[in-house]
């Protein structure tokens, strides 16, 4: 197979939703069809796992919630498909913006009850911004639920997207009888079953054969919901999907192995390879042949065993190989990387070739930081990737004095993963942890116990935001600093950080120094 050819056939996307709107369950079910059953599908012992593979911290178990973004590749239908997993929980939404700048396309996942949620709309916009193109799959179709077409006025409304059904149900919860899938013309009938794909029939809408399988009032429904689809909503046009204006929607339960296989055939029929990316220099074109890549991602002990640290490259342009001297950008020096893995959750096998569009881990010492962009030796520096400002503050302090080193190494290596911010009070040296919400306070101080048998408290700090800040003025610049010394911090780059009380300080600060530029998010 030419370079091309591989690269072509690479589809990379993420799975997001709000944490209740099933999105875990869906991410199984995509990897059972991709043959990858062993690893990551629900069937074990013939019963259904509690938790999903791509689950895998303990702390996730206990919660039954994503709090990591986890990378799954498998092979479907001669396509190499790549999944990430994304946190759904809003606590933790600054990891899936970023995971967001390492895909070429995205499948939002819709509680069919309650429909869209602000986790959901806030993802959206970040898709927008990057004109990435959207599936959106309207998932627990075997429960009562609102009405399909009010469900698809809201999609409208809230995601600022037009829409364009591809499935559409047939009755919902007790009633479920199936799908008929508006992209091949066939009907998809529902039995309840969590271990079987259900069965497909092709079968014109029109057929009278239509009776004999889901009744006369259901056909007649069917036939005219489908007559005010064709005539309400335009054609499904590929051209849209792609540039991120049109997501076409498909329905189905993902618990139940439904509607689910539809959604992956669709999708590797529509979905894009790896697209051009605008770095700082450039447009990088995927089919180049010289390799290019960025660290969008970096996750500490994957293995507690080992305390390992993997740093996930997406892989923009031309061929990764194993053992080959490769240019870190940052810090002008060229690096080899004897084992790069590729993943399947928490299982990593080492991988001697990956393409554009790949997902690459590399053992990490160190050495990367979240957009850290490795080439062939070209000086590239890939946008995108920036911190946002905390919304919830506190001091974090050593609770045993003979852990110290620990606790220093877990808190470096977690912030390094982008788990929080960290910030150093310039006054009295005190080290001040942000967050986007509560939760990750509790995943920070558990996962420095298990993984690092650090311990650590926290202690309540009064703060509002952490604003970035730089200026021209030199003078005005030190004078700001001088006066609001016990205000001043570093972030672990050694940046200026003014840590703002309240927003009436923050706007007084911004009134008196003008010459002075407040940044409420890392990337200026």
């Amino acid at each position: 197979m030419t370079l091309k050819e591989e690269i072509q056939r690479r589809r990379t996307f993420a799975v997001i939703s709000h944490p209740d709107a099933g999105k875990t369950t869906l991410t199984e079910k995509l990897l059972l069809f991709g043959g990858a059953i062993h690893v990551a599908g629900a069937v074990k012992s013939n019963k259904i796992k509690k938790t999903a593979t791509s689950d895998w911290m303990e702390i996730e178990k206990q919660r039954g919630i994503s709090v990591a973004t986890s990378v799954m590749g498998f092979e479907y239908d001669h396509h190499k498909i790549n999944i990430l997993d994304t946190p759904g929980h809003q606590d933790f939404a600054e990891d899936t913006y970023r995971t967001l700048t390492a895909v070429d396309s995205v499948i939002v996942v819709v509680d069919v009850a309650k429909g869209v949620e602000t986790q959901t709309r806030k993802l959206m916009e970040v898709c927008r911004m990057r004109h990435t193109p959207v599936m959106i799959f309207v998932n627990k179709l075997d429960r009562e639920g609102r009405d399909p077409f009010e469900i698809l006025d809201e999609l409208e409304e809230e995601l600022k997207v037009s829409v364009r059904p591809l499935s559409w149900p047939i009755d919902m919860g007790e009633r479920f009888r199936g799908v008929y899938n508006l992209y091949r013309n066939g009907l998809d009938l529902y039995k309840p079953s969590k271990q079987v794909v259900t069965e497909s029939l092709r079968l014109d809408i029109q057929s009278p054969e239509l009776e004999n399988h889901i009744g006369d009032r259901l056909s007649k429904k069917l036939r005219d919901d489908v007559e005010l689809i064709t005539e309400v909503y335009p054609a499904f046009d590929r051209n849209g999907y792609l540039t991120g204006k049109l997501a076409p929607v498909f329905f189905g339960s993902a618990l139940n192995n439904f509607g689910v296989k539809e959604l992956l055939d669709c999708f590797v029929d529509i979905a894009p390879s790896p697209r051009e990316i605008q770095t700082e220099e450039r447009v990088v074109n995927p089919y180049e042949e010289n390799f290019s890549g960025f660290v969008f991602k970096i996750h500490a002990n994957m293995d507690p065993n080992h305390r390992s640290c993997i740093a996930f490259v997406k892989v923009c342009s031309g061929k990764f190989e194993r053992n080959v001297n490769y240019k870190h950008v940052r810090f002008n020096r060229m690096m080899k990387f004897s084992s790069p893995t590729a993943f399947m959750a928490q299982k990593k096998e080492v991988m001697d070739e990956a393409y554009a569009g790949d997902i690459v881990g590399l053992p990490d010492n160190g050495n990367f930081k979240i957009g850290d962009t490795i080439t062939s030796g070209e000086e590239l520096h890939f946008k995108g990737l920036p911190s946002f400002s905390p919304e919830m503050f506190k001091y974090i302090e050593n609770a045993d004095p003979m852990k110290s080193k620990q606790l220093q190494k877990g808190i470096e290596q977690l912030m390094d993963e982008g788990v929080a911010q960290l910030f150093t009070n310039q006054f009295n040296g005190r080290r001040i942890i942000g967050t986007v919400g509560q939760l990750q306070f509790e995943v920070i101080q558990y996962r420095l116990l298990h993984e690092y048998g650090a311990q650590c408290r926290w202690e309540p700090i009064n703060l509002y935001k952490a604003c970035w800040i730089e200026s021209d003025d030199a003078l005005q610049l030190q004078d700001f600093k001088k006066r609001k010394y016990q205000y001043m911090a570093h972030d672990k780059e050694g940046r200026d950080v003014f840590l703002a009380e309240s927003n009436y300080i923050l706007m007084m600060a911004q009134q008196d120094f003008k010459h002075i530029r407040f940044h409420f998010n890392s990337e200026f």
